[in-house]
């Protein structure tokens, strides 16, 4: 039972926590409590999860389906030692969008399968080697520019969705605005749910809520499945998600790590191969490409518990509500103004957490080459250039994620062999006063 991850021990008397203390992964509070916290966790993951297929054009409960298989792999590939929740990322959002104008659902599913795919090979080969060469790849100025450059490339889908339901778009992101800032603990950390709910019913009184489809679905019965198709052309837009979702994960692991006082260094590699396991069944099935979800890292940081037991009830939670479809045609009764409005928030959020990457690892811009990697590589996925070579369409995303790599270690070795430029990681010494 260990090697699952499920053998608990109960902190203290199972019902308080003593201040200054934390329920450690290993350990769990009373049962009842424990599903409390847990159904707490599916609470926090449920707007952002539920907007990602409802942005894609994609079934929410076949998503939720696999976000609750996900979780549970997840939980026993990491033995229990690393409490998350996978939720949909918001990574996928671009590349999918974009392959379905070429291949349809089924070929953005491929899409996710090959994503899957690879990041679980990377995964294998941050556990056998760890993770100093992904750093040395990825340093902060290219991994920033990636994750605000894909952001930012959705700005005109936000604006699209705004557009065509306006008071129904800046009622849900007033709410969500407001909330965020008005409330602390569990409920701002829940704004975007609450803006969205708000949203919904300002859209339900003006009549843009199509119900025919929610009085025909039953209330038990399987998720709607479908398998991918692979197309050459979609790699370009997919692989460079991979290179997010391994700095997301190895960003999570050390947010536990830090908050736990735990060592999970070690298990790193092993949480980037259950994410990519888990998108790939995703991709599989029918579902969006996963990753850890910061929202629960906030209901851990409000709670104190971060015991896996917890997170074992919010993935059994999730699969008991993808088997209704009826609760998955309410998800998608949500109507483009509401979507509209989320995602203008959300959108921004994920360029701006590119910037606190930048903020947090105090990338020095007075340094050329980190300034010409963010400059040339955001305009080109912002613009959303796009190139033809053969069969394979590199746009906006891969085309600014393949400028940031190659104009950040092109002009750093350049600059070694010229000796024209400090190191683009160390900031710029003020010259000496005399």
């Amino acid at each position: 039972m260990s090697l699952l991850g499920t053998k608990w021990t109960v902190h203290g008397d199972g019902r308080t926590i003593k201040p200054g203390q934390v329920v450690s992964p290993d350990e769990r509070l009373s049962w009842p409590r424990t599903v409390g916290i847990g159904l707490q966790h599916v609470v926090a993951m449920f707007g952002a999860t539920f907007l990602v297929p409802l942005l894609t054009h994609m079934p929410p409960a076949t998503t939720l389906f696999f976000s609750g298989i996900g979780t549970l792999f997840f939980l026993v590939l990491t033995r229990g030692r690393v409490p998350s929740y996978l939720g949909s990322s918001f990574a996928f959002i671009a590349p999918i969008l974009a392959s379905q104008q070429q291949f349809g659902v089924t070929g953005a599913l491929g899409g996710v399968v090959v994503a899957g795919v690879t990041l679980a090979v990377l995964g294998l080969v941050v556990q056998k080697f760890g993770a100093t060469w992904i750093n040395r790849l990825m340093p902060a100025p290219v991994t920033g520019t990636i994750v605000a450059l894909i952001g930012l490339n959705l700005a005109p889908s936000a604006k699209s969705n705004f557009e065509k339901a306006p008071v129904t778009a800046i009622t849900t992101l007033l709410v969500i605005i407001l909330v965020s800032v008005l409330f602390r603990g569990i409920l701002g950390r829940l704004a975007i749910l609450v803006g969205v709910v708000a949203g919904y019913l300002v859209a339900v009184l003006r009549g843009e809520v199509d119900f025919s489809k929610l009085h025909e679905a039953a209330w038990i019965g399987l998720p709607h499945f479908q398998t991918p198709v692979f197309h050459f052309a979609v790699l370009g837009l997919f692989i460079p998600v991979v290179l997010v979702l391994v700095a997301e994960n190895i960003g999570h692991v050390k947010s536990v790590a830090l908050m736990t006082g735990e060592d999970l260094d070690p298990y790193a590699g092993r949480a980037i191969i259950a994410d990519g396991v888990a998108t790939t069944l995703a991709g599989l099935g029918g579902g969006s490409g996963t990753t850890t979800y910061a929202e629960n890292i906030g209901v851990m940081a409000a709670t104190k518990v971060y015991s896996t037991a917890a997170y074992y009830v919010a993935g059994a939670a999730a699969l008991l509500l993808s088997f209704s479809p009826k609760f998955g045609e309410l998800i998608a009764t949500v109507p483009v103004g509401v979507l509209g409005g989320a995602a203008t928030l959300l959108y921004g959020m994920i360029g701006v957490l590119g910037v606190r990457i930048w903020v947090q690892n105090k990338v020095d811009f007075s340094n050329n080459i980190n300034l010409t990697t963010a400059a040339v590589a955001l305009i080109i996925g912002v613009a959303d250039f796009t190139w033809n070579a053969g069969q394979l369409q590199f746009a906006g995303i891969a085309l600014g994620t393949g400028a940031a790599l190659a104009v950040y270690h092109s002009m750093h070795a350049l600059a070694k062999w010229r000796g024209t430029a400090g190191d683009p990681l160390e900031p710029e010494k003020e010259p000496a006063q005399h």
